[in-house]
């Protein structure tokens, strides 16, 4: 057994950023602690505050400590995401694209490059030109003076925004009344030529993607597909608890706007009216509109107390018209301005109609909607989107440990699935690493700490004879779901002293528990966030 020193210390190692952690007195005494050892680990390896400490650290500093992306001058404005960012980015797009059925949204997939005349059509080019990264064909040796200058006449655009490419989808067959609403989402990346001084992390980029949708819709219809927006954007904030957000309607700028003033003034009180029916507060941005209509813009707040526009649901008379866009509609008059009609003699008339387009986004640019969760999860991520749900850690080096903390990783990571056999499309993937090194446990448990996985396992000799897993929850945003799950697993397990921390708890316990049991755990655990 270890001696009363050692055992203190190892106390004081796990106190590392919390309270002291009650373990499993087993996993004591399969190691002696080394003061020297630890006490330098601690001063080098400084921890990642907790969400409720008064160090909140932006999405930069944490970005660079947790591994998730990087900044490389070669190409700025352009963030490059290592294995767990692009988890996280990954997991936000699979959450959106599980949601679209939901609201009867269908996913596109769209060029990221079309022709000037396309952008000119579209009112782009003359509104947005200086914000344009364009292309021009080459090839040109060896042709004729006027062959080059028609190659030259082929200039290209690498695409801001996805609503072009959408109006031609909707453009390329006939549609009815019947059709309608149509509803296209899209996650091309878009490229916007920002000045260099105005780039800052992953919240203003030149390269982006956005969750960009757009609903094709009948004039009569655009209330509720605003009202339906507005409400699939409180489900989505609220699951990711992001506190309060603020509505902002912007109107017609003063100048630069396309179409007339009359349709800008139907459009804007359409959105006033939704607004106003779906009972939440909100403030009017005079002359801050888009240049083809009105919007409703959706406001966080970062750490530093920085407003980012997120979500957006904007209005659009203007590129149905451009595009020549229609739809084929019994009493296409009053369907043009949104009355229904029952009158046979109206009824009996057959014509075209322009439909409305609704832009609307849930994140907004995916980039800048991580930030903001990375700097309010401060890495401890709910366990559904965590990169580092769970590792195994090891204690000692012998090969039967070794080959069972393997065999529980691959368990645990892709379960119920026999190798070289492929995998079913809805089967469950987990974050599961391993450390299988000769290290003091104490100090693969602090780096593991750190690093902040949701689980830490531990696999001593005595677990491969009982064939169970010992777990520690500490990284767990809340104890409070965390314990419903254990308690759904495992009835009647005993809970802990709590200790209420800005509504954080800490003193969990570990659990000691099956393989098969674990994997019900996780299973639970991306239950309760979801």
């Amino acid at each position: 057994m270890p001696s009363p020193r050692s055992l203190w210390l190892l106390q004081q190692s796990f106190r590392n950023g919390g309270p002291a952690y009650k373990y499993p007195k087993w996993v004591l005494s399969n190691f002696q602690c080394d003061f020297h050892r630890v006490s330098i680990f601690q001063r080098e390896h400084k921890p990642i505050p907790k969400a409720e400490s008064p160090e909140r650290l932006d999405h930069h500093s944490l970005g660079t400590r947790l591994s998730l992306f990087m900044k490389d001058p070669s190409s700025p404005g352009s963030p490059l995401f290592h294995p767990d960012g692009t988890h996280i980015f990954q997991k936000l797009q699979a959450f959106l694209r599980a949601q679209y059925p939901l609201f009867g949204i269908q996913e596109v997939i769209t060029p990221i490059i079309y022709k000037r005349d396309l952008w000119v059509l579209s009112g782009h080019w003359k509104n947005y030109e200086d914000d344009f990264f364009t292309v021009t064909e080459g090839g040109q040796q060896g042709l004729k003076d006027s062959e080059v200058q028609i190659r030259e006449s082929a200039q290209y655009g690498l695409k801001p925004m996805n609503c072009p490419g959408h109006c031609l989808l909707f453009q390329s067959q006939k549609r009815s009344y019947r059709d309608l609403p149509i509803r296209y989402a899209d996650f091309s990346p878009l490229h916007r030529n920002e000045i260099s001084g105005s780039l800052s992390g992953l919240t203003r980029l030149r390269r982006f993607h956005q969750d960009d949708g757009h609903i094709f819709c009948r004039p009569g219809q655009v209330e509720q597909e605003i009202k339906t927006t507005l409400e699939f954007v409180k489900m989505v904030y609220r699951l990711f608890d992001l506190g309060s957000y603020k509505l902002v309607l912007s109107t017609r700028p003063e100048r630069g706007f396309i179409g007339r003033k009359d349709e800008w003034d139907r459009a804007e009180a359409q959105l006033e009216a939704a607004l106003k029916k779906s009972k939440v507060h909100f403030k009017i941005n005079v002359g801050d509109g888009a240049f083809y209509g009105p919007k409703i813009d959706i406001i966080l707040t970062d750490n530093n107390g920085k407003e980012h526009q997120t979500a957006t649901i904007q209005l659009d008379f203007q590129l149905p018209q451009r595009f020549g866009l229609e739809y084929n509609s019994p009493a296409p008059e009053q369907e043009a301005k949104g009355i229904s009609t029952t009158d046979a003699t109206l009824m009996s008339q057959v014509g075209m109609v322009t439909p409305v387009i609704i832009h609307r986004a849930i994140f907004g640019s995916l980039e800048r909607f991580m930030a903001l969760l990375i700097e309010r999860y401060q890495g401890h991520w709910p366990f559904w989107l965590s990169p580092r749900q769970l590792i195994i850690l090891t204690i000692g080096n012998d090969p039967k440990i070794n080959e069972y903390a393997m065999a529980t990783a691959r368990t645990l990571a892709t379960p119920s699935s026999p190798p070289h056999v492929p995998r079913n499309l809805e089967s469950a993937n987990f974050a599961v690493h391993t450390d299988l090194s000769d290290r003091p446990i104490a100090k693969k448990i602090l780096e593991a700490r750190m690093k902040q996985y949701n689980i830490i396992c531990i696999i001593g000799s005595r677990n491969v004879e009982a064939r169970s897993l010992d777990l520690s929850f500490y990284g767990q945003s809340t104890s409070v779901k965390t314990w419903s799950s254990i308690e759904r697993v495992l009835p009647g397990s005993t809970g802990p002293v709590q200790k209420l921390a800005k509504n954080n708890y800490r003193n969990i316990p570990g659990l000691r528990i099956s393989t098969e049991k674990c994997l019900e755990l996780m299973r639970c655990f991306c239950k309760e966030w979801l």
